[in-house]
């Protein structure tokens, strides 16, 4: 799984284009930060990164962009905790998630083998989400 090639502010746009949204500027920062981070932020966490470089963004902003950018489908919601969403690129290729209940961080990983063909005969699955909760390599070793 490889999300490692950064996305232009000019692909971006022509990807909100595409999915029917107008970019603002404040949008296509919120998208390029989700985008191009392997964070999983949360709307506060994109909040307080980009509101120093953005002194006219607001939270409602933040929140109404991730609305619009989640309903065109160009970022995926996800709810690991009950309660928390967190957001992902939705146009990275298929994966997992990781979930470290000792740091938090949030990492992906491949889906397991075999998983997309899990459904029931007669089934249509429109996504998969799989989350694997246990203790990250770092927190292990320290």
């Amino acid at each position: 799984m490889s999300t490692s090639t950064l996305l232009s502010d000019s692909k971006l746009t022509e990807l909100m284009h595409r999915a029917g949204i107008r970019p603002s500027v404040q949008r296509i920062a919120v998208l390029s930060f989700i985008a191009n981070m392997k964070s999983h932020p949360t709307a506060d966490d994109i909040y307080c990164e980009l509101a120093p470089k953005y002194p006219s963004l607001s939270r409602t902003t933040v929140y109404n962009s991730l609305h619009a950018l989640a309903e065109s489908g160009l970022v995926r919601e996800l709810e690991i905790e009950s309660g928390i969403k967190h957001y992902d690129f939705a146009l990275h290729s298929p994966h997992s998630h990781f979930i470290c209940h000792n740091c938090g961080r949030i990492y992906d990983m491949d889906i397991p083998a075999g998983l997309e063909n899990a459904a029931m005969p007669g089934f249509s699955v429109d996504s998969i989400d799989v989350y694997i909760k246990g203790t990250c390599l770092v927190c292990k070793t320290n």
